[in-house]
């Protein structure tokens, strides 16, 4: 082995390290006590492994609940964002018409934007149609994003258009075209855009603070938050309610992990 390819793994190594330490210590903290954690908090390892935090996120937290709202905030909007990005990208790929090139950088310049920018104008269309504290409220102002009409443009713009004209030809129309056609060859932007946004949605702490107030309507990180300043903080829970919380996007990424690589490799490096 050259000194070179040595360094390499030498830095990759300690990457590795650095990522996954704190996952490591996520983990086995769910396993410790209270006591455990305070009398000696750096230690990768429980000294004596229990159950206390997994059993108090079912005793002290409406966990079912609390689950079931982030998965319906994260999985109808990221279908939603999949729908309406496709469609948007569609329309911008592969629609001749005047100005597309403009409403293009339109939608590329609000990505300038930050989310806290329009978060009150947007609470108070809300509170005008009535809409907070609900799952309209938390989902549709979530459902489309500027980042996933970009990246589906990019993969859309790479087919081939000879399929277009030949399903023209056989009088096919745009919407047809764009679901019989382009979207089954889209599968790794779909899988990009899709594990991207329900991570990000099912991370997602802010939102949901602000539109939801009934304890019925939050979401997982949000009822893991109030948790911790509405009582005395149990930290072994904590940690057990964050590990479980991490189980669903660590399923959806090892799902998609053929095509998600395939998407970013395929549009991100455009």
């Amino acid at each position: 082995m050259t000194v070179a390819a040595a360094i390499r793994w030498a830095l990759v190594a300690i990457g590795l390290v650095l990522a996954l330490v704190p996952f490591i210590w996520m983990v086995a903290a769910s396993f410790r006590s209270e006591t455990d954690l305070y009398a000696n908090p750096a230690s990768l390892l429980p000294s004596a492994p229990t159950l206390h935090g997994y059993i108090g996120v079912w005793e002290q937290l409406p966990f079912v609940r609390l689950l079931a709202n982030s998965l319906i905030f994260a999985g109808v909007t990221t279908v939603l964002t999949v729908l309406f990005d496709s469609m948007c990208a569609y329309v911008l790929a592969r629609v001749p018409f005047r100005g597309r090139s403009i409403a293009f950088w339109l939608v590329i310049a609000t990505l300038m934007i930050p989310f806290q920018v329009t978060l009150i104008p947007v609470f108070i269309e809300l509170f005008h149609l009535n809409w907070l504290d609900t799952y309209q409220g938390l989902i549709i102002p979530r459902a489309t994003s500027a980042f996933g009409i970009f990246l589906f443009r990019q993969f859309f713009i790479s087919i081939p258009p000879e399929l277009d004209e030949a399903a023209r030809i056989d009088g096919a129309s745009h919407l047809r075209i764009y679901w019989q056609v382009i979207m089954p060859l889209a599968k790794p932007a779909i899988a990009t855009v899709a594990l991207l946004n329900f991570m990000n949605l099912w991370n997602d702490l802010l939102w949901p603070l602000v539109v939801t107030s009934s304890p019925d309507m939050l979401t997982l990180p949000a009822g893991l938050t109030l948790f911790g300043g509405a009582h005395v903080t149990d930290h072994a829970v904590l940690l057990a309610g964050a590990v479980i919380s991490l189980l669903p996007l660590a399923v959806a990424f090892f799902l998609a992990q053929k095509y998600f690589v395939a998407g970013i490799a395929t549009t991100g490096l455009k």
